[in-house]
């Protein structure tokens, strides 16, 4: 017989035994391999070079329009050559980032929101595009991208900020530096944020359940309070402008824009319609705003003077009380709390009924710093003298929101939680007497019917024991006889019928002790007993 050779022993040299040097060798795979299926970069190297792409596309558009202005206004309206030109695009650009200008006397800085709209976008499609390039495999790596991309972001605008000053249009180098990086790491962010969800394949309703349980409560709640009271602002601001629609037709009659500057004014109001939404939020919140020094427009009284010609103002109420009907815009942020404590109490991964009316007061505080927010970007200056103060104040609007979410929200959140462990009794359905006994009647009627049984054999020698019994008249039942076949009917369980197909007459019939003419019941313990 020939010798059988034994198979070849694997080698067992560190990193190919068996088992650990795929998992090492998969481990290195994954890390090594980039999200976009090409070379990854280096994240800060490619968020600087996403940050300075977003910032040229934006720059170049602007120019753009810059220079088409410049050709087609009169000579000397934007400058003398094209540096002139140049530094109006960037002091423009700037300016859609929200970042003031100082003027001789005084400064600009009630900019409008909707100038955000375009870096923003830019920001996004940058986050976008920094995620693909770069080995970002789970979704809190969105932070580092927007740290990425905002950090360099920022240098940017400070730069530029520095660099178009003149003594007449000094922008602020505080503000570049802020405005640049919040927008940058916010848009970014949030793009950043898509693309991983697109990775991974995470539908964008399951974005929630990402979200660490001790974070989502709060979250949730704040951004529902905080999207009531933009809600209840747009609406306030809504049925203002209806109000005062005479008024703004008037004025734009008076103005006379042509076809050209009509388009150009119904931009600008759409551009600064954020701000008004945050303006009414402010006025339901109590502390309202102001339209310049020794003004207010609050529920407790309206005191505004002289107004720009500008359409949109005519939403604003006359002088002297409030409107009766803008009061009941109070109720808003109570609305607001009680929606936001709802929702947190829904969210919360462990509810106890002695401390859950804190994510209320939690969310209240949230709020009111969110809406202190949203009340510091939307308002600023026009200028100096009378036009130096426009919009509400933040402290006080943040400080308002919180006390009024807050108290509402924890009232929600303790009346959700009470009615969440609330003991519950047993309902009993109560049937009419009528109807009581006409089912007697019936189960009576039905009992009556004979029931065939299956006689079982007796033991020889042995008589019946009802042999010497006198048989009963079939007349009316005994006494008692109905009340107790429906108890032994009521212990009966569904009772459920069986129609047998006998298509072949050898049919297994070992189951026909069970079957009782069609009918399979199943009686209970004291059934047996009794029988």
């Amino acid at each position: 017989m020939g010798r059988v050779s034994a198979p070849p022993r694997q080698s067992t040299t560190r990193g190919s035994k068996a088992g650990h040097g795929d998992r090492t060798t998969g481990r290195a795979d994954r890390a090594a391999t980039p999200a976009a299926g090409g070379d990854s970069r280096p994240l800060y190297t490619a968020g600087g070079f996403a940050a300075a792409s977003a910032a040229g596309v934006g720059l170049a558009v602007l120019t753009t329009f810059t220079v088409l202005g410049w050709v087609a206004a009169p000579h000397g309206t934007i400058g003398e050559d094209i540096l002139d030109v140049l530094r109006t695009a960037v002091q423009a650009w700037l300016v859609g980032h929200l970042v003031g200008v100082g003027i001789p006397g005084g400064s600009v800085s009630l900019l409008p929101l909707g100038l955000l709209v375009l870096p923003g976008l830019l920001l996004f499609r940058a986050g976008r595009w920094l995620a693909r390039t770069c080995d970002l495999p789970r979704l809190r790596h969105m932070f580092r991208a927007a740290v990425a991309i905002s950090g360099p972001y920022a240098a940017i605008c400070g730069t530029l900020a520095l660099a178009v000053r003149t003594e007449s249009m000094r922008p602020s180098l505080l503000q570049a530096l802020v405005a640049g990086f919040a927008l940058a790491f916010v848009a970014g962010g949030l793009g950043a944020l898509r693309q991983l969800m697109k990775d991974n394949r995470i539908p964008r309703r399951r974005l929630l359940a990402q979200i660490p349980d001790r974070y989502r409560p709060l979250l949730v709640g704040t951004l529902g309070s905080t999207a009531t009271l933009l809600a209840v602002g747009l609406l306030l601001f809504g049925a203002g402008l209806a109000a005062g629609a005479p008024e703004a037709a008037d004025i734009t009659g008076e103005l006379a824009p042509g076809a050209v500057g009509g388009t150009l004014l119904v931009l600008a109001q759409l551009l600064y319609l954020p701000n008004a939404v945050v303006f009414g939020l402010s006025y339901a919140t109590g502390p309202g705003f102001t339209m310049g020094t020794d003004t207010a427009v609050a529920p407790s009284g309206v005191s505004v003077g002289e107004l720009p010609m500008f359409p949109m103002l005519a939403a604003l109420p006359d002088n002297g009380p409030a409107p009766v009907v803008s009061l009941a815009a109070v109720a808003g942020p109570f609305v607001a709390g009680a929606v936001g404590g709802t929702l947190a109490q829904r969210s919360a991964p462990e509810v106890v009924a002695g401390t859950s009316p804190l994510w209320g007061l939690a969310t209240g505080a949230t709020t009111g710093m969110m809406c202190a927010v949203l009340a510091g970007v939307a308002g600023g200056s026009l200028g100096g003298q009378r036009l130096a103060a426009i919009g509400p104040s933040a402290w006080q609007v943040g400080l308002a929101a919180a006390a009024e979410v807050g108290a509402a929200a924890a009232v929600a959140v303790w009346v959700a939680t009470w009615w969440r462990f609330r003991p519950v009794r047993p309902r009993t359905r109560r049937t009419p007497a009528g109807a009581a006994e006409a089912a007697d009647t019936t189960a009576d009627a039905q009992d009556a019917r004979p029931v065939p049984a299956t006689a079982e054999p007796e033991p020889a020698g042995e008589a019946p024991a009802d042999a010497d019994q006198p048989k009963e008249e079939t007349g009316a039942p005994r006494a008692g006889e109905g009340t107790r076949r429906r108890a032994w009917l009521g212990r009966l369980r569904v009772p459920r019928l069986r129609f047998r197909r006998d298509r072949d007459a050898g049919d297994d019939r070992d189951g026909a002790e069970d079957d009782l003419f069609g009918i399979t019941y199943e009686a209970g313990a004291e059934d047996g007993t009794q029988r």
